[in-house]
């Protein structure tokens, strides 16, 4: 029997919305796990990065470093199964000694599927992706095939540096523009590149690039928070519509988070003394800081996510510990924090929370003021790793250093 699939996908970056938000036709989670901890349904070994998984049509696309290739691997959500695989040679070294793999989670668009059988074989029909490497190559792939549809070096085409950390922004697709901030120099700061052969369609902005992913404000205003600047871009033209400066005092720093839409404004949270603001994005793309306070929640990397009233995010400097923050956009006063933990990454499925965190656990949290309420730890991965998981048709897919787990929370 050949059946449609209408899985609810975990397409890019931060999501199907870009902000830390299920599908609304997710299933709701459990209270908590079993005694003997969620249902591991498969696990596949992978090389170095920090990558994040991305997840369309039951295909589940992953992007990490092996030797001295970057490699690129579509896998069967249900089984695990190589569907196919792609790689190019990378020259990057970090400069700091640290992991040598991509950073940036792939953006996959106009994905289809059908399977024949309940958990039998997986077609592909149409779709693309495409990812950013640490290097700073864009590469855009078949999703059914894996054949190479082109690639641009922004380090050769629009002089994009390094940086502490390599590059890392997540690629935003919108209609038939592929968005990534390289920071090149004058007017090369954010580039738009065309969808169908990677031709720069617009390049703008004299900044250089964050760590902090583009999002989109409205349906013409890209917002990106920029290593000097936040900034507002048209996005038929690249045109800069408002910029503010807004970034840490001490040169050895990052801002990380993305931009996030709440009941009032857009939150926007870093550590090395910026700490949290939230901001009015007009439908012209003018900016207006609202409101603003250090050592509530300060995102150190990881982007938080609203609920209600509610920004919901890890607090404070990894290397000292940090807490999962509770902070009312109303009050401006922190509700809970959890209790010390490494670091780690938080999305939201409905009413609850999903935490991963650097010591390698699994947290169920509600997603409500009144108190911190966990009600499910479990250990998934290895210690000492940080990335994006992602979260489709109730199993989540999160990786450490060597491996990618893909684990079932609902049915």
């Amino acid at each position: 029997m050949t059946q449609a699939l209408s899985a609810a996908d975990w397409p890019q970056f931060l999501g199907p919305t870009r902000n830390n938000v299920a599908a609304e036709d997710e299933k709701p989670l459990p209270a908590s796990f079993p005694s003997s901890g969620p249902r591991v349904l498969w696990q596949k070994m992978l090389g170095t990065g920090f990558a994040g998984p991305a997840v369309a049509a039951e295909i589940v696309v992953v992007f990490h470093r092996e030797k001295d290739d970057a490699v690129v691997e579509a896998l069967d959500s249900a089984s695990g199964l190589g569907l196919w695989r792609f790689n190019y040679h990378t020259p990057y070294r970090d400069s700091f000694g640290f992991d040598n793999g991509p950073r940036a989670t792939p953006t996959i668009v106009g994905a289809s599927s059908i399977r024949q059988g309940a958990r039998g074989h997986l077609k592909v029909t149409g779709g693309k992706v495409f990812t950013h490497g640490a290097e700073g190559i864009v590469t855009a792939l078949d999703l059914s095939t894996g054949k190479l549809l082109w690639q641009v070096d922004t380090a050769k085409v629009l002089g994009s540096p390094q940086g502490y950390f390599g590059r890392a922004c997540a690629p935003l697709v919108v209609g038939d523009l592929v968005i990534v901030t390289p920071g090149g120099g004058t007017g090369k700061a954010v580039v738009a590149l065309n969808i169908a052969d990677g031709s720069v369609k617009w390049s703008a902005g004299d900044d250089e690039a964050s760590y902090s992913s583009p999002v989109l404000a409205s349906d013409g205003v890209l917002v990106c928070w920029l290593r000097n600047n936040l900034t507002t871009f048209n996005l038929a033209d690249g045109k800069a519509l408002a910029s503010e400066h807004y970034r840490p005092e001490e040169e050895a720093s990052v801002s990380s988070a993305v931009p996030i839409k709440t009941d009032h404004g857009w939150f926007l949270s870093a550590e090395y003394g910026v700490g949290a603001s939230l901001w009015d994005i007009a439908a012209d793309g003018k900016l207006s800081k609202t409101w603003s306070g250090d050592g509530l929640l300060d995102s150190h990397y990881a982007t938080p996510v609203f609920a209600n009233g509610y920004v919901y995010g890890f607090t404070g400097r990894q290397e000292r510990g940090q807490s999962l923050c509770c902070l009312s956009t109303d009050t401006h006063k922190v509700a809970w924090t959890s209790p010390s933990a490494k670091g780690g990454m938080v999305l939201r499925v409905k009413d609850k929370l999903l935490a991963v965190t650097e010591s390698g656990e699994l947290w169920i949290v509600s997603a409500k003021p009144g108190e911190f309420d966990q009600t499910g730890v479990a250990q998934i991965l290895r210690s000492g790793h940080r990335s994006y998981p992602a979260y489709s048709n109730g199993v989540l897919y999160a990786r450490d250093g060597e491996k990618m787990v893909a684990v079932q929370l609902a049915k």
